[in-house]
């Protein structure tokens, strides 16, 4: 297996991981609370590098991220394992499984370059299960992916280090982040983690100058309620500024938490408006009937820039990063 990088041994045979907030001390024979990192003598290794259990060419609406590349394609890659435990993951089908659990099959990073490309994808993503864990893996695929002129994105829970955040930072664009709530009690009981360590990686992602797009899914009776919303969409005004884009989505049962309903629309109405009031410029819903939920305008003139449809967008009223129309500049990365 690859050694595993951000650890340090403590004696006896027992390591300190430093890659995720959970800091895991693993004992000899043992592995981190993701499941992929081992602990064999002392030594420290990456279980999953290079293994892979999903493969696709996705939109790149699909992460979502809606001011990165728009319209183009990401080479997307999922292993298995998480070092959260949300009961209401909709990919638990990978994240909560262990190696042994699921047939993965290869390929390396200077493989997987090569069908990003053949693929004709603008990007390569890190995505389906938390990237962090896999983090020996993106960094090499991503050096070389950056070299040949291809976007690099995690879509992430954000619960990495500062420390190994500023690893990849180098390679890393786009940085799409879930606030999966603005409590520290939801992160305990829903997820097993911490809010914090989450806000502070992702203001460190921007102060490393990537891509930030948020996405909070919101949970009747659990994450809805307009005080919490209110803190949250003022946090990201504060801390990450007026124009990075966030994302609420609705919620629909999976997992270990099919007794809730799924999100009233008009929840989900009430919070993009809040956000608008609170001088968020970019708001879009996920999971949500035709409209123009999904859709980019200009904050200046209200024309129509990018119209989504589905996971495809369509540039409209876009010349380079500007408003075709008043000229407003426009915070969307539209090449790297």
């Amino acid at each position: 297996m690859y050694e595993a990088h951000q650890y340090a041994p403590l004696g006896d045979g027992t390591v300190r991981c430093s890659l995720c907030a959970h800091r895991c001390r693993i004992a000899d024979g043992k592995h981190g609370i993701c499941g992929v990192r081992i602990n064999r003598g002392g030594t420290l290794y990456a279980a999953t590098f290079g293994r892979v259990a999903a493969e696709a060419i996705d939109p790149i609406e699909k992460k979502p991220l809606f001011h990165f590349l728009p319209g183009s394609t990401s080479y997307s890659l999922g292993g298995v394992g998480c070092n959260f435990r949300c009961r209401h993951c909709q990919n638990w089908e990978i994240s909560q499984s262990s190696i042994d659990d699921l047939p993965l099959f290869e390929i390396s990073p200077e493989r997987g370059v090569e069908r990003a490309n053949a693929g004709g994808a603008a990007s390569i993503s890190w995505t389906y299960n938390e990237p962090t864990i896999w983090h020996e893996y993106p960094l090499e695929m991503g050096a070389l992916a950056r070299e040949q002129g291809l976007g690099t994105v995690y879509v992430t829970n954000g619960y990495i280090t500062e420390e190994a955040l500023a690893e990849l930072a180098p390679m890393l664009n786009a940085f799409r982040v879930d606030i999966k709530a603005f409590s520290d009690e939801f992160y305990r009981s829903v997820c097993s983690a911490r809010l914090q360590p989450v806000l502070d990686a992702t203001v460190a992602a921007h102060e490393h100058g990537m891509h930030i797009e948020t996405v909070t899914l919101v949970i009747p009776g659990l994450n809805d309620s307009m005080e919490e919303m209110r803190a949250l969409i003022s946090w990201v005004v504060e801390n990450l500024g007026p124009d990075v884009p966030m994302h609420f989505t609705r919620f629909h049962p999976d997992y270990r938490m099919r007794d809730r309903e799924p999100t009233p629309l008009r929840t989900i109405e009430k919070i993009l408006q809040c956000a608008r009031d609170l001088g968020i410029r970019y708001v879009y819903a996920g999971n949500v009937p035709p409209g123009d939920y999904e859709n980019t305008f200009c904050p200046s003139c209200g024309a129509l820039l990018i119209e989504r449809s589905g996971f495809s967008g369509r540039i409209m009223g876009l010349e380079g990063d500007r408003c075709g129309d008043c000229g407003e500049r426009i915070p969307v990365v539209r090449s790297v």
